[in-house]
């Protein structure tokens, strides 16, 4: 955690002055939306509160300096993931917002897999499962994971097998504030948003997929507030929040401080297009064997899902100069064992980083 804490959000006027402001559509400056999700974070707010902000907030909708300002506040309340500088200049975090009930498998969760078998560092963020059957952590521990590891365990896994995971529950404890409230109201609210954004180690890129279009901007503006230099923020074919196979995906990209907006295709890369049934997934043990499945070289819509991903990622990472040299790339990784032996390799250095935690 860091040590820096924001005003008080008596500063600006309290709960009343903001709550206001938000009823009024008057946008809030980033240290307000800070000092206010610190409040929340502390346990200071109540619920009452809490549920009045998040709501009045979508309502009027959240802009990018108020992502950055609630990044802050939430990055400050939670623990940290320390990688060596040279890896943490190279890794990348592949993840979704959720939300989008297309009970996908895992995609992102398959992606790292293939993008740290190309040599990328994957420090994963991720939690167990919400609006899915499946979530991250419930998927890598079926798979023989140790999901609930610390932050000198995560480094340890990057370090040994190229890829670690962040449980947020674990890495942001501080969210156990929200969670009835936001079950209580059952609605998509800034924390949907933050979490994804949130990861606790230093990383460079990040492929965020969201459900919602509007929200594609605001995020990777943020993005680039919290010191990450490329990343891209995508809008799958379907309202799926990740590059999908069954048309045209929207991308907002950021690179060195430079935002663009295009769209990209499955046949981009000489993929078929695919409906979004052809990779629908289940529970946990259905999605463990999916991905065993996928690891082992299966062809067919799930794989190149994958793929496609993975393409993206590795592009975004600047290993890859396009997307048909990334499906290379991350075709290589599954095909010559690389992608399958990160699995094997993450399975044992999470397993030692447990016992240590159990001792």
């Amino acid at each position: 955690m860091t040590t820096n804490h924001p005003r008080p959000l008596a500063d600006f006027g309290g709960w009343p002055a903001v709550l206001s402001g938000l009823i009024s559509r008057r946008d809030l400056a980033p240290e307000v939306a800070e000092a206010a999700i610190t409040e929340i974070l502390e346990g200071s707010a109540t619920p009452s509160q809490m549920t009045a902000f998040i709501v009045a907030l979508r309502a009027k909708g959240e802009t990018a300096p108020e992502l950055a300002g609630m990044l802050r506040a939430v990055r400050a309340a939670g623990q940290r993931v320390d990688l060596p500088a040279d890896v943490a200049a190279r890794s990348i975090d592949i993840v979704g917002t959720g939300g989008d009930m297309s009970q996908s498998f895992n995609v992102s969760t398959l992606t790292a897999f293939v993008v740290a078998g190309a040599g990328v560092p994957v420090c994963k963020h991720g939690n167990r499962a919400a609006s899915s059957k499946c979530g991250a952590a419930d998927l890598l521990e079926e798979l023989g994971v140790a999901a609930e590891l610390d932050p000198v365990g995560v480094a340890e896994c990057v370090a040994e097998a190229n890829m670690g995971f962040c449980l947020a529950a674990r890495f942001h404890p501080a969210f156990r504030y929200t969670g009835p409230s936001r079950r209580e109201i059952g609605i998509s609210t800034a924390f949907n948003l933050l979490g994804p954004m949130a990861n606790p180690a230093p990383i460079s890129s990040m492929l965020v997929g969201v459900a919602a279009p509007w929200m594609m901007r605001p995020m990777v503006e943020a993005l680039g507030s919290r010191g990450v230099r490329s990343a891209w923020v995508v809008h799958g074919h379907g309202a799926v929040d990740e590059i999908t196979l069954g048309g045209e995906c929207r991308v907002v990209a950021l690179r060195d401080g430079e935002i663009t907006e295009f769209g990209i295709d499955a046949s981009d890369v000489g993929f078929d297009n695919a409906p979004l049934d052809t990779i629908r997934g289940g529970d946990a043990r259905e999605n463990a064997d999916i991905a065993r499945r996928i690891l082992a070289g299966e062809p067919g819509p799930m794989r190149n899902t994958v793929v496609l991903n993975a393409a993206a990622a590795l592009h975004i990472a600047g290993v890859a100069h396009d997307l048909r040299e990334g499906r290379a790339l991350a075709e290589t990784s599954i095909d010559g064992g690389a992608a399958s032996a990160v699995l094997d390799r993450l399975v044992v250095a999470s397993g030692r980083a447990a016992k240590r935690l159990e001792q």
